[in-house]
């Protein structure tokens, strides 16, 4: 791929440079507002079209604000990226996990491993850790109400439940981010509940755009790319506020495409290395692997990345595999045939390919598909931008399996920020809509067909734009 130039930074003339800050600091303070609004509306179960407006309108601002940014003077972007980042990053922190309950099972697996036991060895509705649970994750009682509360055996009779989902199966995640949860129960004090969690996602995205922040400068590049993450809606709804570990694989991710861009052998290992780590923190950064082989045409150049990627999946899992009874894939198996990733006949997995082939013909031509668009990049790719290969296969792997959780798209708004292809960033907003309004529609393969087919027309669209010259890249 031969690379497009970089938009050139957009400066403002000596009067209009107050008026464009003064903008960008009111869509920015108006965006934090309904972003604390949208935390506490939790409307998740009781209103989703209602919680969906506030998502919307989230939106809507940051687009402001962006637009906003490209008018103000270079010298203070870095400054005014890292504060609204802040501003906009604690917002996440105004309430509980609203639209996901995935970070009681972190806390639940930190807790595990902190009494000595694996957290693949055991579900959590076993007597075996009954010990262990506090009312907090096992509520009892009359306190045993609400959609987001499974019921678990009591033994003695009594009504029992937990906010942990499908607690009757064993853990999935891998073990950088089993680590993280150990290292996040040792590190909270008694009673803290799920706000260490969102703390340590919050500190994780902040310096998530520190990282985007330094490569982006290190290369001379635009610095108001960083904000494609830093002011994102989706980054203190989905990061801190439900405290998704993906944040933590997007760091590392990050990180390693930074290392991988230099032509040093000792760096790219290095970024080969931190890849490895993000793979072994949520697996969906293994899609970032074609990326960081854009243009390598030798089986060693190839081999410096890809052997400490592998080396260090492998060393990760090494102790817990030492340490547990059971296997360490855990529910993995079980969750892929659970989202019909498998047998696409039923939910809105691969909805835009079913609308023109046999559901049993979905997966086999996805896979071609993101094999041959993997082998492009890595052919054609530009080495100095691994993250712009990246991009391509991680946003076309996303218009194919049109995925239900709007979580998974982390990894490809930090993606945008390095790369600048900002239609992409329609794929976070398709996300959030089909998991938002999944519930009042029935979870059918209609609003994924809209959400992920509009995005997928955008994206053409300012390809041919680009292509024609018309738009530079990240413009």
């Amino acid at each position: 791929m031969k690379p497009l130039p970089a938009a050139a930074p957009r400066t403002a003339a000596p009067r209009t440079a107050p008026v464009a800050t003064a903008l960008a600091l009111t869509a920015l303070t108006a965006l934090t507002t309904v972003l604390v609004l949208t935390v506490r509306y939790g409307g998740y179960f009781s209103d989703p079209d209602g919680l969906f407006l506030w998502y919307a309108a989230g939106w809507v601002l940051f687009a402001v604000a962006l637009l906003a940014l490209r008018r103000v003077p270079g010298r203070h972007v870095a400054r005014l990226v890292m504060a609204g980042a802040v501003a906009v990053t604690v917002t996440g922190l105004a309430g509980p996990p609203r639209t996901s309950t995935d970070s009681y099972r972190y806390a639940w697996d930190g807790r595990v491993q902190s009494a000595g036991v694996s957290p693949y060895d055991h579900t959590p509705q076993e007597p075996a850790l009954a010990r262990l649970r506090d009312p907090w994750l096992f509520p009892t009682g009359t306190a045993c109400t609400g959609p987001d509360l499974a019921r678990i055996p009591s033994g003695d009779g009594s009504r029992r439940c937990t906010r942990i989902n499908r607690p009757a199966v064993h853990t999935i995640y891998p073990p950088v981010a089993e680590a993280y949860f150990l290292a996040v129960d040792r590190l909270s004090p008694s009673g803290a509940r799920h706000k260490p969690l969102q703390t340590g996602a919050c500190l994780i995205s902040l310096g998530v755009t520190g990282a985007l922040l330094l490569i982006l400068r290190r290369r001379g590049d635009d610095l108001r790319k960083a904000a494609y993450w830093a002011w994102c809606p989706a980054v203190p709804l989905e990061a801190v506020n439900n405290a998704h570990v993906d944040v933590l694989g997007v760091l590392l991710a990050v990180a390693g495409l930074g290392l991988v861009a230099s032509r040093d052998p000792a760096r790219r290992a290095a970024g080969g290395v931190l890849i490895g780590a993000a793979i072994a923190a949520k697996l969906v950064p293994a899609v970032v692997l074609p990326g960081a082989l854009s243009g390598v045409r030798r089986v060693r150049d190839a081999a410096v990345v890809l052997l400490p990627a592998a080396a260090f999946v492998v060393l990760a899992y090494l102790p817990y595999v030492l340490f547990s009874h059971a296997s360490v894939f855990g529910y993995l198996g079980g969750y892929v045939q659970e989202e019909g990733y498998e047998d696409a006949s039923d939910g809105s997995r691969y909805s835009l390919l079913r609308l023109v082939l046999p559901d049993s013909r979905a997966f086999p031509v996805l896979a071609v598909v993101i094999a041959g668009i993997s082998l492009y990049v890595m052919w054609r790719g530009d080495p100095r931008r691994p993250w712009s290969g990246a991009l391509t296969v991680t946003g076309w792997a996303f218009v194919l399996l049109t995925p239900g959780y709007s979580w998974y798209a982390l990894l490809l708004v930090a993606l945008v920020a390095l790369d600048g292809r900002w239609e992409w960033l329609g794929i976070a907003l398709a996300g959030a809509a089909v998991y938002v309004l999944g519930p009042s529609l029935g979870y059918r393969p209609m609003p994924s067909n809209l959400a992920y087919g509009a995005t997928a027309a955008l994206v053409l669209v300012m390809a041919w734009i680009r292509r024609r010259s018309i738009v530079p890249r990240g413009a």
